[in-house]
């Protein structure tokens, strides 16, 4: 039988050596906790927040995130495309998610604030309304992916192609513009 924990704090535990109990989480903190490698498969998370935690490499399979914070957490290589899609909600403040998968999901009017989401892949994701302030997103993957209405104003090195996304009405810096144009090998000066 799964555990369900309500309102609990959870401080400097590394569950990379102790064993992570699956379970349902509820208005949960993790701060400064180790995750790197743990199995998290299955397990639900609602309106949670993790805070300094090294998440990398997690396995998230049918796992559910309902409205879950990440702030200043590593995130490298994660699989988010493996989570359950019923109730879907993240935002990331100053995280780390080099290398992770979104494929598939729908983030509307998710929120990526000074993340690092260099190699992300972002193919056939729903990012309408989303906001990137001050990402990097360099190398990151745009394929047949939803930014209508999305901010990129203030965030830099993507390369997205117009005529392979949704891009109507995104916004987009002057110097940005060129992340648009790249793939036509023309010379802006």
């Amino acid at each position: 039988m799964a555990s369900y924990t309500e309102s609990k704090t959870f401080d400097k535990t590394d569950f990379s050596r102790e064993s992570f109990q699956k379970g349902e989480y509820e208005n949960c903190t993790f701060t400064n906790c180790d995750f790197s490698g743990t199995d998290l498969s299955e397990s639900v998370f609602m309106e949670c927040e993790f805070r300094g935690c090294n998440l990398s490499m997690v396995k998230l399979s049918k796992t559910a995130l309902r409205v879950v914070r990440f702030k200043e957490c590593k995130l490298v290589g994660l699989h988010f495309d493996d989570c359950h899609d019923f109730l879907f909600e993240v935002a990331f403040d100053h995280c780390n998610l080099h290398l992770s998968i979104f494929f598939r999901k729908k983030m509307k009017k998710t929120r990526f604030v000074n993340c690092d989401l260099r190699e992300v892949d972002f193919s056939k994701t729903d990012l309408g309304m989303a906001v990137f302030t001050n990402c990097d997103l360099a190398q990151a993957t745009f394929d047949n992916t939803i930014l209508e209405k999305a901010d990129l104003s203030t965030s830099y090195n993507y390369s997205i192609n117009p005529d392979g996304n949704y891009i109507k009405k995104a916004r987009f810096s002057k110097e940005g513009v060129i992340g648009l144009l790249d793939r036509y090998d023309i010379v802006i000066e």
